[in-house]
């Protein structure tokens, strides 16, 4: 508390109220006692000769002015200025919310032959079913036949390097040449089913995927698993079947074929027929890869 001066009248109250609001101010450090003794006394001596000096009250910023003059106290925090602080400070965000959203795009089935298997379509299918009607035609078009000039003149030569197709196995009453024909002709139907689809109910897709410059025809949906389905059993019939056609020379001592020398059995039999063994395959390897794929693309979309 600062020091007190007896003082008459209105200098006494006047002293005496700004003593109080000095010491408050020295309190909380804003101005000291020194500073008190200086205003205090003027103030005083001004009231006690001239009664009309006005008296106004002290306000919080001109004592901070009369105590800007003195040196600086650090102001020490109070407790309720550091809860408020705290109060108004906010708080740092902990929790982080992160939404993922997941679209999965599945990209639909289709089929389009690769060139392979239309090229091989192109040369097998012809000579298949030019193979057939003179097997299934015998004997009219076979040597002296009425059907036998010209169409089927060259099975003249062919008659003689595999007696299967020549006058042997026909007098013999064999059956595999026919049976083999059937099976030809049921395998015909099949190819041309095949490329029937693929030729009139394809649509133009992407060929490399979604957003793929690139267009070409292929077939879609129940019609396009059909004509795949057809296309693959097919190609393995017609393996199966040129097998087994190796396989009857090999186990009857190549009886029909073992007569000729080697340069006529190389280029008469073995790659003719070696044909339909790398043609068929590649087909099944094709067209499976497009039945397994529309399996996986179907077990996905059922998966999610």
């Amino acid at each position: 508390m600062g020091p007190t001066f007896a003082l008459e009248g209105a200098s006494h109250c006047f002293f005496k109220l700004v003593t109080i609001d000095f010491d408050l101010q020295t309190r909380r450090g804003l101005v000291s006692s020194a500073s008190l003794l200086i205003v205090a006394a003027p103030v005083a001596t001004a009231i006690h000769t001239n009664p009309s000096f006005t008296v106004r009250p002290v306000t919080r910023s001109s004592s901070s002015r009369a105590g800007s003059a003195a040196p600086e106290t650090p102001a020490t925090p109070t407790r309720k200025r550091t809860s408020s602080s705290r109060k108004s400070a906010p708080l740092p965000s902990t929790t982080t919310t992160t939404t993922t959203t997941t679209t999965t795009t599945t990209s639909g089935w289709s089929h389009a032959p690769d060139a392979a298997t239309l090229f091989w379509l192109g040369v097998s299918l012809p000579l298949v079913i030019w193979d057939t009607a003179y097997v299934l035609g015998r004997p009219h078009t076979m040597e002296h036949g009425w059907l036998h000039w010209p169409l089927w003149a060259p099975y003249k030569l062919y008659g003689q390097v595999d007696h299967v197709y020549g006058w042997k196995a026909f007098h013999a009453r064999s059956g595999f040449t026919a049976a083999q024909g059937a099976l030809n002709a049921v395998e015909t139907v099949m190819y041309l089913a095949y490329a029937w689809v693929c030729l009139t109910k394809a649509v133009d897709a992407a060929a490399g995927g979604e957003g793929s410059r690139r267009r070409r025809r292929a077939v879609t949906g129940r019609a396009g698993a059909r004509a795949v389905l057809v296309g693959f059993s097919a190609a393995v019939m017609t393996l199966s079947k040129t097998l087994l056609y190796w396989l009857n020379e090999y186990y009857s001592g190549f009886d029909n074929i073992g007569h000729n020398d080697l340069v006529s059995l190389i280029f008469l039999w073995i790659i003719p027929n070696g044909a339909w063994l790398v043609g068929s395959t590649w087909m099944i390897y094709s067209l499976g890869g497009d039945i397994l794929r529309a399996i996986e693309t179907a077990s996905h979309v059922k998966g999610e």
